[in-house]
């Protein structure tokens, strides 16, 4: 059994990110005011239904808000721990570039081309869309886009084998998008509970709508002063050694 999943950036932001933490405060806080129905699972099924974005819903007509809404839904814990591990990785370094406000309308902006996205690949199935993974795929974009070389650590995971490793975030991010694209080809709809179409979407949208951005800051002239990373130092972060003794094998 093998797991690979980011940790960590080395370009901590250099002003507080606000937007980045609000954020991710409204998607906890959102998280835990539907929590308790878990146990309940028509009344989780309606609220799904009343909040997150169902392809057939808006084909009727109706709940058109959900585009929106569906971007603070998630399907259980470890699809909100998911969502806000990755949120917290790239989106400091993007709204220090945007600025707050305009990565809050970045941000928003990707969530609504994301679901649109989804809608357009089934646009009459009865599936509610839920998660932030879209707008956060339009952060991932845009950081690909902005910081290419830019070191993330991986914690790559094997049976009980650990170990971390520091790769170019193109490397990381331009492999998760191919899975997206792949997924979203082979499969159809959103197999095991998986937007793939608005997880690509989001990952595009956020990738074009951050290009005025890159143009502005220099284009290619921008990469090469700041070597494809943010422009402020990088981290350094090492293993710390621990008091627990070693044991030898006889």
């Amino acid at each position: 059994l093998t797991r690979m999943f980011p940790i960590r950036d080395h370009n901590p932001s250099q002003r507080t990110a606000y937007i980045t933490y609000f954020l991710m405060a409204a998607n906890i806080l959102v998280f835990l005011s539907y929590a308790m129905a878990f146990d309940d699972q028509n009344r989780l099924g309606q609220i799904y239904y009343d909040w997150g974005m169902t392809p057939s819903a808006i084909s009727d007509g109706s709940h058109y808000y959900t585009l929106f809404t569906h971007m603070f839904m998630h399907g259980g814990f470890m699809h909100l721990a998911g969502n806000m591990l990755f949120l917290w990785i790239f989106g400091d370094n993007m709204e220090d570039e945007m600025g707050h406000f305009g990565f809050l309308l970045f941000y928003i902006m990707a969530g609504l081309a994301a679901g649109l996205a989804q809608y357009y690949t089934e646009p009459y199935s009865n599936v509610p869309l839920v998660g932030a993974s879209g707008a956060i795929a339009g952060v991932m974009g845009g950081y690909l886009l902005l910081f290419p070389r830019a070191k993330v650590d991986i914690l790559f995971i094997f049976i009980i084998f650990f170990k971390i490793w520091p790769i170019p975030a193109w490397v990381m991010l331009g492999l998760w998008f191919g899975l997206q694209l792949l997924n979203g080809v082979a499969v159809s709809g959103s197999a095991g509970g998986v937007a793939y179409w608005a997880h690509a979407g989001g990952f595009i949208i956020g990738l074009l709508f951050a290009l005025p951005l890159w143009f502005r800051l220099g284009g290619k002239d921008f990469w090469r002063v700041n070597h494809g990373a943010p422009p402020h130092p990088e981290a350094e972060y090492k293993l710390v050694r621990t008091s627990i003794p070693r044991v030898s094998r006889k």
